[in-house]
């Protein structure tokens, strides 16, 4: 029997493997489904990693590689090429694989680290004809930087996420050409410096308020026809382009890697289409924690790596000391916050401060962050700029959150110049 099981061995999974190690556990296993681990950093060869947690400039797989050296320096036993099927409420979890076979492994915790995966075009309801071509941005970054294929020589990108924003100014760092970058909401979903760094600085226009609706093509994608759309994102008759292509991009969301976590009968947060976790990332389900992307999706992968830490210590401390104790109190969403991480609060089980992880549902200027309870501000922060794409977080003090009964609700508001 395991101390502890992590599911995935990507960032999140090493940094809370790591991290209980470091706590006293040391019968814990990593499952990862991929033949190496490391997750999706190992094909994001940009830079622009480790900034926050490293204070230095890496890429994708130079970050992996530090926390799988942290790793080796554990006795952290790895089962790669493994697949985990199902995870019971007594923490018995299922896995198959060609080194195992079917194996039914025993836990006292288990962390669930997962990630997230892309949206589809299925997913989103692009209209046209079905060629080849038509590529989610991840699959194609694989293909170019893993593989070694080039997905197509004139492309056009719907969405403007991250990965789409770096896969813009990667397919033209390797020849083709990217016409443009198409949004459908007035703001983009990526982060300021991918805009510029990857868009701006290559000339690739980027057309807000806009939407693929039609792509044309018999074997291959011929043409796509972008259109405008009004502020309930339905297109705009007469307000057409048409676009020469042979490849159609989609970076329209992620969404995380839930079905083991909704399966076992974890309460999930329709918000962030994740696993509802305390304060200590432990799900509805006592001894099961969830971190990184398959809790809410993050736009810095040092932010996972903090938040996975702090799982893998709760899950040692479970282990050791037992369950957390002490009443719970709900965090909610106010007005212009789209979700908020953790959703349930034990006073008595935060350690020195409670970190609130929260979006923004529309751009603001210059604003205030109001964390209330009962109608009063327990505390608020000052912001001069937010975006949805950009995740934020607001630490409050553990004094703050005496007394507080009926919850917390994080709201922002603008302010005036």
């Amino acid at each position: 029997m395991y101390e502890l099981i992590v599911i995935g061995g990507g960032p999140a999974g090493l940094a809370a493997a790591c991290e209980a190690w470091d706590a006293g556990l040391r019968r814990i296993l990593i499952v990862e489904r991929d033949k190496t681990l490391g997750g999706i950093l190992n094909q994001c060869i940009h830079n622009g990693f480790g900034l926050t947690y490293f204070k230095e400039e890496l890429t994708g797989p130079e970050y992996a590689h530090r926390f799988t050296q942290l790793l080796a320096k554990t006795g952290v036993e790895v089962r790669t090429d493994t697949m985990v099927l199902r995870i019971t409420p007594d923490r018995r979890v299922h896995m198959t694989g060609p080194s195992c076979g079917y194996r039914i492994e025993e836990a006292s915790s288990v962390i669930l680290a997962m990630g997230c995966r892309e949206r589809t075009r299925g997913a989103i309801g692009v209209p046209g004809a079905r060629p080849a071509g038509v590529f989610t941005a991840g699959a194609a970054q694989r293909y170019v930087n893993v593989e070694g294929w080039m997905p197509g020589k004139r492309v056009v990108i719907l969405g403007s996420g991250d990965i789409g924003l770096i896969m813009a100014r990667r397919m033209t760092l390797e020849g083709a050409k990217v016409l443009a970058c198409v949004e459908v909401m007035p703001y983009s979903g990526g982060l300021t410096r991918n805009i510029v760094q990857c868009l701006e600085d290559y000339k690739i226009p980027l057309y807000l308020s806009h939407t693929v609706t039609d792509v044309l093509g018999r074997d291959r994608v011929e043409k796509v026809i972008v259109s405008r759309v009004d502020e309930n994102r339905r297109p705009i008759p007469g307000t057409e382009m048409e676009f020469a292509c042979d490849t159609l991009l989609l970076s329209v969301g992620l969404i995380p890697e839930n079905e083991l976590t909704a399966a076992a009968g974890i309460r999930m947060d329709p918000r962030t289409k994740g696993a509802a976790v305390y304060e200590n990332m432990e799900t509805s389900l006592p001894g099961v924690f969830a971190c990184g992307n398959v809790a809410h999706v993050h736009d810095l992968v040092d932010y996972v790596t903090r938040e996975s830490q702090r799982a893998g210590a709760a899950a040692a401390r479970f282990v050791l000391n037992g369950p957390a104790a002490g009443e719970e109190i709900p965090v909610e969403n106010g007005p212009g916050v789209s979700y908020t991480v953790p959703q349930r609060v034990r006073p008595e089980n935060v350690d020195k401060s409670l970190g609130i992880f929260f979006r923004v549902n529309r751009i603001f200027g210059r604003s205030r962050i109001c964390v209330e309870a009962e109608g009063r501000e327990v505390c608020g922060f000052d912001r001069e700029r937010m975006a949805p794409g950009e995740m934020e977080s607001v630490t409050v003090p553990k004094k703050l959150l005496a007394g507080v009964k009926g919850g917390l609700t994080v709201s922002v508001r603008e302010v005036e110049k």
